[in-house]
């Protein structure tokens, strides 16, 4: 099973922070709230993201964009407008002042703005961690990608705007999947872009050797693997494989392939109870102990903090309800 695969099974977005903003000009969102990935879908009107490190990208009506976190970043209607309001951690929402703006731009279940019309409407869906094989299948993107009407699939945009504005049974579970669906969609895309010059184990696919390499490893994680193992069944030489495989995914196979164990060890992690013997076992670590090292050095927390409830709160109004 491939990261993408691997995405859509495992507890992705459970509960991520969806919601329809409506905003008049003049604007500017700045996002402080640290999450991990950011959809943003343009419905109505142009919206500029300002994401650090990247060039300002126009979003028109059709188009969707992808920016990766934790870093800020703006959304505005022109690129050098001054912020307007801060979105902060777990979705607070402030003016730059400080002052709560939660009550006075709600506009009814979620959806969010400074006008009940909305010269721009613009759908987000956050991803609020980067836990385990999402990290992964984020890693083909870059800080900011701006996808084209023609690149991003209309009956994706129309089911996620739909769920949205038609509340129903089971809309949040809904809304997490549309959203997944949208995300694999938009990696896909920029797996297909002839101009993609990231390394991740997305632009390895294309490379034929690397590819090989890569269904062993994401089919057999608990295989006792080498570098010579993995090169015999590619056919090729181990440094004509080592060097094909640092260039396209931008590390040594090896660490990748602890990269991916240690992905799905947190996926087991958030949505079993197996015990920590047993998810090491499965993943191909012969004891915890060395498993639990390893996991903390990647993750910064040790497995069974991991295991406690990571979801970010939902954004709230002032007098405690939920949006």
């Amino acid at each position: 099973m491939d990261p993408l695969s691997e995405f859509l099974a495992g507890p992705r977005a459970r509960a991520a922070f969806t919601l329809r903003v409506m905003m008049d000009p003049p604007f500017a969102i700045d996002v402080q709230d640290g999450a991990a990935l950011t959809v943003i879908v343009a419905v109505r009107g142009n919206a500029w993201v300002v994401s650090q490190g990247s060039t300002p990208q126009l979003l028109t009506p059709g188009q969707a964009a992808a920016v990766r976190g934790p870093a800020p970043y703006l959304v505005a209607d022109t690129p050098d407008r001054s912020p307007t309001v801060v979105i902060g951690p777990r979705q607070s929402c402030r003016t730059p002042a400080g002052d709560h703006l939660e009550a006075t731009m709600a506009n009814g279940v979620r959806t969010w703005g400074n006008s009940t019309r909305g010269e721009t409407i613009l759908l987000i869906g956050t991803y609020q961690s980067e836990a385990a094989a999402g990290q992964l299948v984020t890693s083909a993107l870059p800080a900011l990608a701006v996808f084209t009407e023609q690149e991003t699939d209309p009956a994706l945009l129309r089911m996620l705007e739909g769920e949205l504005t038609s509340p129903g049974l089971g809309q949040e579970s809904a809304l997490d999947r549309v959203l997944d669906l949208l995300l694999l969609h938009l990696v896909r895309v920029c797996v297909e872009r002839s101009k993609l010059d990231i390394p991740s184990w997305a632009a390895g696919t294309r490379d034929p050797v690397v590819a090989t390499a890569l269904t062993l490893l994401h089919e057999e994680p608990a295989a006792p693997w080498t570098v010579a193992e993995l090169a015999r069944r590619a056919h090729v030489s181990r440094a004509t494989l080592a060097a094909r495989f640092q260039t396209a995914v931008g590390q040594p196979p090896m660490t990748y392939l602890t990269a991916w164990r240690l992905a799905l060890a947190a996926d087991r992690l958030a949505s079993s109870a197996a015990t920590t013997a047993v998810i090491a076992a499965e993943v191909g670590y012969s004891n915890a102990f060395t498993f639990s090292a390893a996991f903390t050095r990647a993750y910064g927390t040790n497995p069974t903090s991991y295991r406690r409830p990571r979801q970010a709160e939902p954004l709230r109004r002032e007098d405690g309800s939920r949006y």
